[in-house]
């Protein structure tokens, strides 16, 4: 009996160990393109990153989650999450420079991560 509490414990701690090593997946089925056609909600997670407006709860974690994504390499992302970020790194970059560059000079002043992430962009034709 003691050895199969034991393994429950044991088996628990497990399961909070590995959800630990991964992002919250609770905002994964925002609809990222509805974002990025809208304006004025581009603009409100713009604005929250920004430090320069208030944060929906998925855009807190957004920013919450930003600097160790950059860090690691989005080790901790979901698929879908990697998936959600090359979408979003395109459309900046191809629409809406100007919000991309201002996202740089506060993410990425000394231009690390965009030397780190270049060959990747490249590979997913991502002109950085």
């Amino acid at each position: 009996m003691k050895t199969a509490l034991a393994l429950c414990v044991c088996l628990a701690l497990a399961a909070v160990a590995l959800a630990e090593d991964k992002y919250t997946n609770k905002f994964d089925n925002v609809n990222v393109d509805d974002i990025l056609k809208n304006q004025r909600l581009l603009d409100n997670y713009f604005k929250c990153l920004m430090d320069k407006g208030r944060c929906t709860p998925d855009g807190a974690e957004l920013k919450k989650s930003l600097p160790d994504a950059l860090t690691s390499r989005c080790s901790k992302c979901t698929e879908k999450q990697k998936m959600q970020t090359e979408k979003v790194v395109r459309f900046l970059i191809e629409k809406k420079p100007v919000l991309w560059n201002e996202l740089k000079a506060k993410y990425d002043p000394e231009g690390r991560y965009e030397a780190t992430y270049k060959a990747d962009a490249d590979k997913h034709g991502i002109k950085v």
